[in-house]
Order: structure tokens, then sequence, then C-alpha cells
């Protein structure tokens, strides 16, 4: 990986860049923000929790990834459907950081890119150790976070198409509607700013991911951390792969109908995320046919004027930045298009449907409601649908 030459940090011609250790005892706070390689260091790190304390560095959340803790002291929502998370997940993950004692820690959560002001910014720095705490800050190019982006927040709920949502997130001032979080997150100059802000410069590292150079970033972590080289190493996931183009319609038009016939989020949380999506994408690997999430090229150019301008604001900041910043400006090859139609495969959508259904299979029925007199024939599509989930969320519950 690359560097800039802000810093004593310098290249070596096609390798890694030679990265001084953090202090012993520094509390790295990895912030993500979303889709910048967050889940894979996370799965990579905790995979090697144990081995990592004779090398002076603790891993302290009791999961992969702290979601709950870091959702709860930014006063998030959760996930679509799922329960709120509470000032206790919070506390309980200061808990396990204290515990680390005078040991290096690693913490990572890219909500914490989501908090909502200095105040909090404050308070989880504070509360992870103070003057102790250094904030680490992955980015990747605008043209390849805006389609990964997208199709996750379609498996949060979200029933607006690809280009259309591009439109108006890059057009239509001001760019909030349908996602508010999406700028929160990644217009990245800001985020470095607000956090650079209550740290300081000089306790924020900015890591520009290069996709060009697959161990990279688990290099770097291993860098700041004192960790030998290639102990931590990509663990496979695919409950974390990103959905087709075909799998992501489907499940958007599914969305549709979804809210169109006033199902409770929770049956969203249980039946669709966590059943049809999830046994989708453990059992069914893409195709190299399938067709691509094509982002067409005005919104390339777009997102890499975006980037330059961000790219430009962080180097007059004083943190440090390892990589090179202009990645985040360069206009990727637009991908070609097909005139072929994303189709779902016969197959894939049997593995969504059997999901579904297994999901709600794992929650049986302990006391049948009484039949009513009308029949099913008689009993409209849309009511039919309503009562359907009902049912299966009063399974839920009882579950």
């Amino acid at each position: 990986m690359e560097t800039d030459c802000t810093r004593d940090e310098l290249p070596a011609n096609g390798g890694a860049a030679v990265i001084a250790p953090l202090p012993s005892g520094t509390r790295l706070l990895h912030i993500g923000p979303h889709k910048t390689g967050t889940t894979s260091i996370q799965g990579a790190l905790f995979e090697v929790k144990d081995a990592m304390p004779e090398h002076g560095v603790v891993f302290p959340a009791s999961t992969r990834h702290p979601m709950e803790a870091v959702l709860a002291v930014c006063a998030r929502p959760g996930m679509l459907g799922n329960t709120k998370p509470t000032e206790r997940h919070w506390e309980r993950l200061v808990e396990q950081v204290d515990a680390s004692g005078k040991s290096t820690s690693v913490i990572s959560s890219e909500f914490f890119a989501d908090a909502p002001d200095d105040e909090t910014i404050a308070r989880v720095v504070e509360e992870l150790g103070g003057d102790r705490v250094h904030v680490l800050i992955t980015l990747r190019p605008l043209a390849r976070i805006m389609p990964s982006q997208w199709q996750q927040y379609v498996q949060n709920g979200l029933r607006m198409g690809y280009e259309d949502w591009l439109t108006h997130m890059l057009r239509k001032a001001p760019y909030e509607k349908p996602n508010p979080s999406f700028w929160r997150r990644h217009r990245h100059d800001r985020l470095v700013e607000r956090w650079a802000r209550v740290v300081g410069p000089e306790r924020v590292t900015v890591v520009v991911v290069d996709d060009r150079d697959k161990g990279g970033l688990m290099r770097t972590f291993e860098a700041l951390l004192g960790l030998p080289e290639n102990l931590v190493q990509p663990v496979p996931d695919t409950a974390n792969r990103s959905l087709t183009l075909a799998e992501t319609e489907m499940l958007r038009n599914l969305n549709v109908e979804f809210r169109g016939n006033g199902l409770p989020d929770e049956l969203y949380s249980q039946l669709v995320r966590y059943g049809a999506v999830m046994h989708m994408k453990n059992t069914c690997a893409p195709g190299p046919d399938e067709v691509k999430i094509c982002t067409p090229q005005w919104a390339l150019e777009a997102a890499a004027e975006i980037g330059a301008e961000m790219a430009g604001r962080i180097g007059t900041m004083g943190v440090r930045v390892l990589g090179d910043p202009g990645l985040l400006s360069v206009v990727p090859k637009p991908v070609a298009r097909t005139a072929a139609e994303p189709l779902i495969a016969p197959e894939v959508a049997a593995h969504a449907l059997y999901g579904a259904l297994a999901a709600a299979a794992a929650a049986p029925v302990k006391h049948s409601a009484p039949t009513k007199a009308r029949t099913v024939h008689q009993t409209s599509s849309k009511e039919l649908v309503k009562v359907l989930g009902h049912r299966c969320l009063k399974r839920l519950g009882r579950r």
C-alpha cells in the first residue's frame, strides 16, 4: 500500500509502507465508514483474538462486530424490524474495553461514523479511554461504495431503483432522501473533520484502501497494532457478500409489496433479512455471467469530482494519511452495459423462499386460533397477506 509523504512512512516500490506501530496501550478505534473493508477486518481480527494477547493486543468485544453497543451510544435505531439497542449494550462494551487494562486494544464498528454530533464523539472517546484513543478511518472511492451501499439499503427495506437513487444522492438537493445517512457516512472529508476536531488531528489516521492490494488493509492493521506480519488473514464470509443485481431487484420488488400491504417491520427482519436473504447468500454463489450493478457514466464522474474535493480537504487537516489519496478521484472504466435482463435463477428464488419458510417454521404455534367461518377463497389476497404476516409475527413473539 502506498502512502502520501506527509509522515515518515515511505512506500517501498510496489510494496507495503513502513508504518510505525502505535504506542503500547493505545485503544485503536476503527470507525469505518461502511463499505470500506470493515466487515472483512472485523472478521479477521475476531478470528485471531485468542492469538493477539501474546503480542500485547486485545480484541475486547465478545462478538465480531459490537453493532448494538455502537447504535445505542450513537442514538441510532437498529436495523429495520430489529429490537432497539439499549444503553446496557454500550455499557457492556465499555466494561470489556476497561478490562483490557494497559494492553493495546482495537474496537471496530462502521456505525461510529453515524455519530450525530461532537458531544456524542466526545463521549465515545472519553469512555473508551480518552487520550489513549487513536481514531482510524478507512476510505474507498465513492464509485465503488455507491452500488454496494445501495444494495445494502435495499436489504434494509429500500424500494428505490439504483439510477433513481443515484439521482437523489447526487443531483437532488439537499441530497438526503431517501437515505440521509449516506452523506453523513460518505462525505469523508467532513467525517474526518468531525473526529479530528474532538480528538486532535495527531490522533487520527486515514487509510485509503487500494482494492488492487487484497491483503493491504490486513497488513496495515498489523503494522499499527504491532502484530506479526500475516497473522491477520481474511475469513470467508458468504453471509456478507453483496447481492447481485437480480437478487437486489427481487428483494426491492418484495419491499414494495411488503410496504404496500402494511406488514410489520419485525416480520421483515425475521423472515426476509434473516430468513430469505441470509439463506440465499449462504447457499447461492453468483456466477460469472451475472448482470452487474452498473453505475452510469455521469454518476462515476460526479463521484470522482466529489472524491477529489474530499481528498484535497483531508490533505489540509494535519491527519496522517496512509495510501494514495489520488485513488479517491479516479474515474473508473464504466462496466459495459448489457441488453440482458437481470433475471433471478429459479434455484436462487427457491433458496430465498425456503429461507423465509424455514424462519417461519422455527417459531412453532403453541395455541391455534379458532377457525373463522369465511373461506380462503372468499378473502382478498391483500387481506390474506396481512393475516399471514400478523400470525407469523405472533408466532415469533411466542418464540
